[in-house]
């Protein structure tokens, strides 16, 4: 049956709601001054080793740097701290070099390069080198950081199948996945990938899908049942008939999404890219006025002394750790959500998930099992119990709903599909078909209004199937649900986080209330069609507005397509087998555990709080000690130990995301 299965003939009722990875680009870009290579990848020994020369040289310039600078032999002096200089700088002069020519002047590498060579100008060579040198402390374990963040996606990419077991004719051979047909036969022996999403033709066994999921506990597969790339085989032999090519399986489309999710950046990513396009030159000229102005108004100002102080300026300015620290953060938390079996599918909707303030829920497959089954027949004018469900599962022989399914369970015997013509699905009402030259309706009490069929019921508790035949009444099926094991502790977690919660469905009122009741839902509206869900989610839209919040919707992707694009957040359950769910949801929750809606939106919470604790820290450490330097208190030493801190803390914050998102959030 097509839409939602059982329209009450009573008044509708209304119950009241109260009052409402990242793709750094070229590390030339910006920061990326040392580690141009993926940090994936990131060789610590191959890092540290021309830092320690640098820093040996160092060393020694600075224990005979007086020595040498008062004798005949000073040209000693840059004999060993210039080596050090272009050995800790040469990826930010080359970096800054190669910018330049490309009009990208403004950059992290311009303004050392320009405060170093300026302080090599005024003979402060040590510090020069001390710049450099301690700016590639600080991109030594910004690249570890990131490195570690990426591994947490990288985890998750290396669930990706390297071959499949293709059965021809009795030979095993291992091929590429991707080369394997829909209908081919595969074999997955004990401990390997399934390579395909297919259906089990032979075997029995326990398969460990928390790659996929995030759950812990393996589950038990036997034949019939479905089987998906990406899940881990862990005891018996298993036959496989693939039902997807490689590239559309549920493994393929999730990598695609976490490889792709930098490409939708939040507000705050873009608002922090703006900004260092502008506060770069700002502070490029800022410093130029500091080394040019006092010297002309203030009596016994010196060039030198001014120099030095702007060059100071220039350091401290660097908007390294503010600029990577924020994307790193995202990063974290997309990660962090990937790794619990959250996908969410860019920055942005962790940023309008962290704004939720209301969860609408479908309910048949999201707040319920969705395993409807038949409680009760209810027959009339002269059918018994038997001919009325053979007549309801020839009629609902070619739907996929599971009240269909349901019903043709209950049948429980092969159906005379051949009997059935003329099938027409009617959206939100059920099915006319002509069955053995007959016609026959199936649907909720809408359809019988809808066709002035007389009948004795308009309310019924439970989802009911009315059945007429040539415009005679002839009786109902009742199927019951039941809720989800953890789905009165997904609403008591969003109370919790001072959220409100609400229910659009297409089931009947006394369904509704029931199900409204056992959950506390704080707003619920039964009998509606799929554009009548549309409009009751743009009221809850447009109160959601007057607070400044978002709203999200959950759904399972398929029938609840247009109000989950609708929705300020699109939220799928059980996306793993549906396609849908992945092409419209913004989130894709890999369970059907709708306790993981209550997940995703606390580790949206904390990444959106580690972003502005690192933007906030990053402008006020820097307003200091700009501040400082100005008057002559901070030194070039002090400037660029406070820069490389205020990267170092950020990303370490960051780094918090990535280590468990969930915690400290109240």
């Amino acid at each position: 049956m097509a839409g939602s299965r059982s329209k009450s003939c009573c008044d509708r009722h209304e119950t009241p709601i109260h009052p409402p990875p990242i793709q750094s680009g070229s590390q030339d870009d910006c920061c990326g001054s040392g580690h141009g290579h993926d940090a994936a990848d990131f060789n610590l020994r191959q890092e540290l080793t021309p830092i320690a020369i640098a820093a040996i040289l160092l060393l020694i310039g600075l224990m005979f740097n007086e020595t040498l600078h008062n004798t005949p032999y000073a040209i000693a002096e840059y004999a060993v701290l210039i080596p050090a200089y272009l050995i800790s700088g040469w990826t930010v002069l080359t970096a800054a070099g190669r910018n330049s020519l490309r009009g990208r002047i403004f950059d992290e590498n311009f303004l050392m390069t320009l405060a170093t060579l300026g302080a090599i100008a005024i003979h402060q060579i040590p510090e020069a080198v001390g710049v450099m040198l301690f700016f590639q402390v600080g991109e030594l374990f910004q690249g570890y950081s990131v490195g570690r963040s990426r591994r947490s996606i990288k985890a998750l990419l290396e669930v990706r199948p390297d071959t499949a077991n293709l059965s021809v004719d009795g030979d095993i051979r291992a091929v590429a996945p991707d080369t394997v047909k829909v209908g081919d036969v595969i074999v997955v022996r004990p401990g390997e990938k399934v390579p395909l999403d297919g259906d089990i033709l032979e075997g029995k066994s326990l398969v460990d899908t928390s790659a996929l999921t995030g759950e812990s506990v393996p589950r038990t597969v036997a034949p019939g049942e479905t089987v998906l790339a990406g899940m881990i085989n862990q005891s018996g032999l298993l036959t496989v008939r693939v039902s997807k090519p490689f590239g559309e399986s549920s493994i393929a489309r999730i990598l695609e999404l976490v490889e792709n999710a930098s490409s939708k950046k939040a507000d705050t990513e873009k608002f922090i890219t703006r900004f260092a396009r502008y506060y770069t030159p700002v502070v490029v000229f800022l410093s130029l006025a500091v080394a040019m102005l006092p010297p002309l108004f203030i009596e016994g100002a010196t060039h030198a002394q001014w120099v030095y102080r702007a060059l100071v300026l220039l350091v401290i300015s660097c908007p390294c750790g503010l600029v990577i620290s924020i994307p790193l953060g995202y990063f974290g938390g997309v990660g962090g959500a990937a790794k619990r079996g959250i996908l969410v599918k860019g920055s942005t909707y962790l940023d309008t998930l962290a704004q939720v303030k209301t969860v609408v829920f479908d309910k048949t497959g999201t707040l319920t099992q969705g395993n409807f089954r038949v409680t009760h027949v209810v027959t009339h004018n002269g059918l018994n119990q038997h001919q009325l469900l053979e007549l309801a599962a020839q009629v609902e022989s070619q739907s996929t709903h599971p009240v269909a399914q349901s019903i043709r369970q209950a049948y429980g015997q092969a159906v005379d599909t051949a009997a059935v013509q003329d099938y027409e699905e009617i959206a939100g009402h059920g099915i006319r078909a002509m069955v053995n030259g007959r016609t026959v309706l199936a649907g909720n009490d809408r359809l019988l209004h809808r066709e002035a069929i007389p009948h004795d019921v308009c309310v019924v508790d439970g989802t009911v199937a009315h059945l007429a035949v040539d415009g005679d009444y002839r009786g109902r099926i009742i199927i019951a649900d039941e809720l989800k094991d953890d789905a009165v502790e997904a609403i008591r977690a969003l109370h919790a986080q001072g959220i409100q919660t609400a229910m659009l469905t297409g089931d009947s009122q006394s369904v509704a209330d029931s199900i409204a009741q056992q959950l506390g839902l704080d707003y619920y509206r039964a009998e509606l069609l799929p554009e009548d869900k549309v409009d009751a989610l743009e009221g809850l839209l447009q109160r959601a507005r007057q607070t400044r919040s978002s709203v999200a919707f959950v759904g399972d992707g398929i029938n609840d397509a247009p109000v989950i694009a609708r929705a300020d957040v699109g939220i799928a359950m059980g996306g793993l087998g549906s396609d849908a769910a992945i092409a419209t949801a913004d989130v894709v929750i890999m369970t059907d555990a709708p306790s993981k809606v209550a997940e995703a939106i606390q580790i949206a919470q904390k990444t959106r709080r580690v972003v502005w604790q690192n933007i906030m820290f990053a402008m006020v450490f820097k307003a200091l000690f700009i501040a400082l330097g100005a008057i002559g208190i901070a030194t070039l030493w002090e400037a660029v130990f406070a820069d490389v801190g205020v990267a170092l803390l950020a990303i370490l914050n960051a780094g918090r995301i990535i280590r468990n998102p969930q915690n400290g959030l109240r």
